[in-house]
Order: C-alpha cells, then structure tokens, then sequence
C-alpha cells in the first residue's frame, strides 16, 4: 500500500508539471544524488531510510555519501557525486554556508540541486523542502511558558552552522522575549549546542545549573539529542522530571523519556512525508518540469522555492494517537511493552 501511495505521489507531481515520464524504462536512467550530514542522530538514520524507500518503490538509483558533519568532507563527497552523472542533487548540509560551494558546481553542470531540511545559504538553490521551522521554535516557545510563566529558563540552540538552529531560536525568542522584556522570565544562559551533541548540551546545562545554585525552571532544549543531554544535567541536581524540558524530532529515545515524566514534549516532523515530498520533487525536475511549492525563504542570494510541512507538538496527551498509531514508532519503544 505504502509504495503504491509513494507512486501516485511522485506521479501527481509529474502530471502538476505537465511532463510525460515512460515509467520503468525512464526511470532507470535516473540517479539521485543524496548528500546528508550525520547518522548519528535517529531523525537522520530515520530519513535515509525513508529516502531509500522511495528510490526502491520506483525502481530509481540513488547514490548516498554521508559527511560525519564535515563541511569539506561533505563537498568532496558531492564533487564525487556530480561526477557519476546524478541527475538531480539532495543536500542536507552541514554548514549551510559553506554548502554554496556545492550548489555552484553543480549548476556548472546543469543538476538541479535540492536543499533538504536545513536550508542552503547565498547560492542559488532550485528547491528547499523542509518544515516551518520558525513555527518549530514557537510552538516550543509557546509550550514551555504556559507551563513555567515565571521563573529561570535556560535556552539552548542549535549548531552555529545549520540554519535550521537559527530559525528555531527565533520562533522560540518570538515567545520568550516578550516575557523576558517584561521581567516574567529570566533567560540565564542563552547558548548554541556544537553540532547538536547531547554531551554539548549537558555541559553546557551543567555549567548553567552551577553558576545558578539549581534554580532553573525550565529549559528549551532544541532538539530531542540536546534535551536528553539537558537531563542528563537536571539528574545530577535531582531535578529531571522537576524541571519542564522541550525537544524536537519525535526520537524513540524522547518518547520513553515522555511517558517516564522527564522530557515535557517534542516537535513531530513527519520524516516519511519529508522524504516523499523531497523524493517527489526531485522525480519532477528529473523529468524536465516543476515541483510544487507553497512559499519562498530568503537565503541571502535569492528568495528560495520552497515546500514547507507543518510540525506538530507532541506530550503525553497525543503521543499514542500520533506517534504510535501513526505507525512512527513501535508501541513498545513508546510505552516499554
């Protein structure tokens, strides 16, 4: 069923662009090129997955190189790609300005380049699929102050080189700030995490809870890796479950923690409709046409094509319904049985 829905996606968008795919003798002339930063985050293990997925539904060759978060590496290993003669190019980069580089060499040889997830800087990308990540970061935002209206918040963002963590931040500050300006909150630490490493996070919880004798009321942790490392932190003070922490990504890791009382929510990104929307649009512009969009984001060169889903907030209220007979996560990853 599910590769059959794959199908009819990537088809519709072929029919949106008014182009004319032979199905199995076409498509096996196509390469895709797919170039994603790390492994070890379960989202990333998640979306090459879901990736690889769609490319074996139809049948279509996609080549892989994963970075291990290094910029040059990362360029290196796409220079690779472009010379095995890819048709179209997904990159998710790990430095999303070094990352032009990437975009340019590819327009020398006329491959359309897709900016997945984290959105590319200064160059001229033909696409970005991702989420709404400013509303990522307010739906955060949101979630925590009207749990703690008052108190020490520490904030925790992103690596410096994803832009991704920027956007986060300020759909977070979007909320916060205005309470902060009014004295409700204080903001004690305010710190990026580098490349998004829970032990990064830990430190840098463990350094807020010294210097604060342990009176934080909340923290907002980015992404579900830097909120388990936040408690980890919150631990040590006997504070882990006491202290609201947010998340994002839906990890199985965070859902334990969910229902254990320790993490408060995360942020679901649909992985699989991220890889179908990315897979899809690149099937289109293989095919000679258009993917659909439904805004543009600016990236300092150009405002940006862009498709965006929306992330939704997860807690112990919903987690069954959506994560679990949604089919995401297994019951047993969830609820331990």
């Amino acid at each position: 069923m599910r590769n059959y829905q794959i199908f009819i996606f990537v088809s519709s968008l072929l029919l949106l662009c008014g182009c004319d795919l032979e199905p199995q003798k076409s498509l096996k002339k196509i390469k895709i090129g797919l170039s994603i930063p790390t492994q070890r985050e379960e989202r990333w293990v998640r979306d090459l997955e879901q990736l690889r997925k769609e490319a074996a539904a139809l049948g279509v060759e996609m080549l892989v190189q994963i970075s291990d978060n290094d910029a040059a590496r990362q360029l290196a290993q796409c220079e690779n790609l472009l010379a095995q003669n890819i048709t179209v190019l997904i990159v998710a980069p790990h430095d999303a300005a070094a990352a032009s580089a990437i975009v340019e060499k590819a327009a020398l040889q006329g491959v359309k380049v897709i900016s997945y997830d984290r959105l590319i800087l200064n160059a001229d990308v033909d696409l970005y699929v991702s989420f709404d990540n400013v509303k990522v970061g307010e739906i955060q935002g949101r979630y925590i102050t009207r749990m703690v209206p008052k108190g020490n918040y520490v904030v925790l963002s992103g690596a410096p080189t994803d832009n991704n963590a920027a956007l986060f931040r300020q759909g977070a500050m979007n909320i916060l700030q205005p309470l902060a300006d009014r004295g409700d909150i204080r903001i004690v630490m305010d710190q990026p995490v580098k490349d998004w490493q829970p032990i990064e996070a830990m430190k840098l919880m463990e350094n807020a809870l010294t210097a604060n004798n342990g009176n934080i009321q909340a923290v907002l942790a980015p992404n579900d890796g830097t909120a388990g490392g936040a408690i980890q932190a919150l631990a040590l003070y006997k504070l882990a479950g006491r202290v609201p922490v947010t998340g994002q990504d839906a990890e199985a890791a965070a859902a334990k923690r969910i229902m254990d009382g320790t993490q408060t929510m995360t942020v679901f990104k649909d992985t699989r409709q991220l890889a179908a929307a990315a897979f899809g649009a690149a099937m289109s512009f293989a095919a000679g046409g258009r993917a659909p969009v439904n805004t543009t984001v600016p990236n300092g060169k150009k405002d940006v094509p862009s498709l965006l889903l929306e992330p939704v907030a997860i807690d112990r209220n919903n987690i069954g319904k959506i994560l679990v007979q949604g089919g995401y996560l297994p019951r047993e990853e969830v609820y331990g049985r």
